[in-house]
């Protein structure tokens, strides 16, 4: 899925949609964003040496996530909630230039509610590992 089909997914807009595309292998969503270096959460985060904040490659694992529901989307627009973040551990910084490549699975549901797990790699470089937990809902 490209930015465009992720929009019939996912109701994240502009600069808060964060995935260049993403697609499921395996039964696991994999999802891709290229770091370009004008995201505006680097701004600030540092001047003159820029890292994306851990926060936003949480963001970028549950988006990817969502793909897991298209399916069950049909037509409808996904509202999703953390509602968790577990166990999450950073080991190398994200950088401009890096293409950040997810790969999450549902462990468990009780819908609404879902747990999952995610990895983010760079190059094939663990950088972010979490499990996380949310609630999705769909609007008509």
């Amino acid at each position: 899925m490209d930015r465009e089909q992720l929009k019939s997914i996912l109701p994240h807009r502009d600069d808060m949609l964060l995935l260049d595309e993403a697609e499921i292998v395996d039964g696991k969503a994999v999802g891709r964003k290229h770091i370009s270096g004008d995201e505006f959460f680097l701004r600030g985060h540092f001047p003159n040496d820029p890292i994306v904040p851990g926060v936003i490659l949480c963001e970028i694992m549950a988006q990817s996530t969502c793909v897991l529901f298209a399916g069950e989307a049909a037509g409808k627009k996904l509202r999703t909630l953390f509602t968790g973040l577990d166990g999450v551990r950073f080991r190398r910084p994200v950088k401009p230039g890096d293409t950040f490549e997810t790969t999450c699975e549902i462990e468990k549901a009780r819908p609404p509610f879902y747990w999952a797990k995610g990895e983010g790699r760079v190059e094939g470089e663990l950088c972010v590992s979490a499990k996380f937990s949310f609630c999705v809902t769909a609007d008509d």
